[in-house]
């Protein structure tokens, strides 16, 4: 289980987040959607203190953080149960697809170099990398580079994946591959996932639940059929007012 408790980040003068309650239960697959520059991906961000909150409980499973008065050792702990797909791929320009996925089982989790190997050709194939594991990202499409982050953060085998706009970067055609990858990955229920995304059709057809999120809260919760079908806030209803085809 994944809880959120009041949870506030600024930037200088300017609040981001103003008070985020939310929790997930154990396999479930959540999106976030809402108008840009609302603090999604900084939500993402706090949750493992990419970004760190000025206050707020963030509660992992057995692993629990308060944001004013945590050490550094439970930080290191919350993360251990989390990873991360980053909408501009982050991975290591300097080595190669396998090395790329292999690299944090090696040096977080201390797994052994052949172990680690193993498991990371064992995700490559399940996201059709086998043939590029040798290849370096410069040589890759930005499809094929989000699918290496994909499998990167599946072979530490993290209770919680945070996907921050998987798709934002990528050309249209490359969208729709990508989305076939998270929407197995999401079927198999063995993670809870977060997914922030635009894309309306995919959030509809992949979501346990939907939040909308506007201006550092989170405004309305429910189904994808409730959100999409019968929205109740009049801001929610604004904001879809976009996407009327959905």
């Amino acid at each position: 289980m994944i809880k959120v408790t009041d949870l506030h980040k600024s930037f200088g003068e300017l609040a981001v987040l103003k008070g985020i309650d939310f929790q997930a239960d154990t396999g479930e697959v959540i999106v976030i959607i809402g108008p840009s520059g609302m603090g999604k991906s900084t939500f993402l961000r706090c949750i493992n203190y990419i970004e760190r909150p000025e206050k707020g409980i963030i509660e992992i499973d057995n692993v629990k953080v308060d944001a004013e008065k945590c050490t550094e050792k439970e930080i290191k702990q919350l993360r251990l149960k989390t990873s991360m797909v980053f909408q501009n791929y982050n991975i290591f320009k300097n080595k190669t697809v396998i090395e790329n996925v292999m690299l944090p089982m090696i040096s977080v989790q201390k797994i052994e170099k052949e172990i680690a190997k193993e498991k990371a050709l064992q995700y490559l194939d399940q996201v059709g990398l086998l043939d590029k594991i040798n290849e370096y990202p410069s040589r890759l499409s930005g499809g094929q580079q989000q699918r290496v982050g994909i499998a990167r953060a599946m072979a530490v085998n993290p209770q919680l994946i945070l996907l921050d706009e998987p798709t934002s970067s990528l050309d249209p055609e490359l969208v729709l591959g990508i989305l076939d990858i998270l929407r197995n990955l999401a079927n198999e229920h063995k993670r809870t996932m977060i997914i922030v995304t635009h894309e309306m059709s995919f959030a509809k057809e992949i979501a346990d639940r939907i939040i909308f999120m506007d201006d550092g809260r989170i405004i309305e919760e429910g189904t994808p059929e409730e959100i999409f079908s019968n929205p109740q806030n009049e801001r929610t209803k604004r904001f879809l007012e976009r996407f009327q085809t959905f």
